[in-house]
């Protein structure tokens, strides 16, 4: 793959700008489509469906240990006690500023004890800072984030995760034979991929036109349906771009303006985090913000073969 790599490390020492006066003075202000069918839900319990096969939330750029980390890990404990799971998607950007372990207990085990406490689970990739201290293998071997390697795959009933290291100086000359292999054996219905770094961005670092080239193309040919990242410090989701939406949930802790592309079904500079409800012909999108407010929702259907 022909990765520009001055073009990653260009983005990745732009990675802690913008949280300041741009984004107190647009941080309200929520961009928007017309398939949003409620703005203003709060979370509230749902009866257990027979038909649900998973359910999932996914944050990133979160440890900070600072109060935005702590107001969006409230409001995910608030709807694991409504609507429970048992797995986190952490898409990067795990320890700030440069991938500390030493930090793990003030940055990820104080701010999500209670979900942990329950259980909870959470699957790690590494993102731009988290490479900054040993290139971020503390934060492969560390327990908490069950991770089998810097890039790897699980299951979850019919749900298969593909874990990527979307970094500039990752493996990609085995990476990518790898994804496809993994990609092309899996005969999981559901495919859901996640990375730090994104792929189509109405934010501040915008799309990346080489993993455009590089991704979309897989995603079509095995039928991915969802790639989840970070590393914008907002919240967007794309309309389903040949077959797969793109979700940004980066404003774990902090964030950052955003706009709108042609392809955005939602955008905002909310502190919040997805939820994902999987069942047998679609995945329901839930996105929550710091005061509880379901503030966006979207269907991903599944589509026969």
């Amino acid at each position: 793959m022909n990765l520009k790599r001055r073009q990653f490390l260009f983005l990745s020492s732009f990675s802690a700008i913008g949280t300041g006066f741009l984004a107190w003075m647009l941080a309200d202000k929520n961009h928007q489509s017309a398939d949003i069918t409620d703005s203003t839900t709060a979370i509230a319990a749902n009866p257990v469906k027979k038909d649900l096969l998973l359910r999932f939330v996914s944050v990133a750029d979160t440890g900070t240990g600072a109060r935005g980390q702590y107001a969006v890990a409230g409001a995910m404990n608030a709807y694991h006690k409504q609507n429970p799971y048992d797995l986190v998607v952490l898409a990067g950007d795990n320890i700030y500023n440069n991938g500390e372990i030493e930090k793990i207990s003030a940055v990820f085990e104080r701010p999500y004890q209670p979900l942990l406490k329950q259980g909870v689970k959470f699957q790690a990739c590494l993102g731009n800072h988290d490479i900054r201290t040993d290139n971020g293998d503390p934060q492969v071997k560390y327990i908490g984030f069950n991770m089998k390697g810097r890039y790897y795959t699980f299951k979850r009933n019919q749900v298969q995760f593909f874990a990527l290291d979307t970094n500039s100086n990752a493996d990609w000359k085995n990476q990518l034979p790898w994804l496809e292999k993994e990609l092309s054996i899996s005969n999981a219905p559901w495919k859901v991929v996640f990375g730090h770094h994104p792929i189509y961005s109405s934010g501040q670092y915008g799309s990346n036109a080489d993993f455009i080239k590089t991704f979309t193309p897989l995603f079509q040919k095995y039928g991915v349906q969802l790639y989840i990242n970070g590393h914008e410090h907002n919240y967007e989701r794309t309309r389903a771009i040949d077959g797969t939406t793109y979700l940004i949930c980066g404003a774990g802790a902090g964030n950052r303006p955003v706009g709108r592309s042609e392809w955005t079904k939602y955008s905002t500079s909310d502190l919040s985090f997805a939820s994902y409800e999987v069942y047998k012909d679609r995945i329901e999108i839930s996105a929550i913000a710091t005061d509880n407010r379901v503030f966006d929702k979207g269907i991903i259907q599944l589509k026969s073969a």
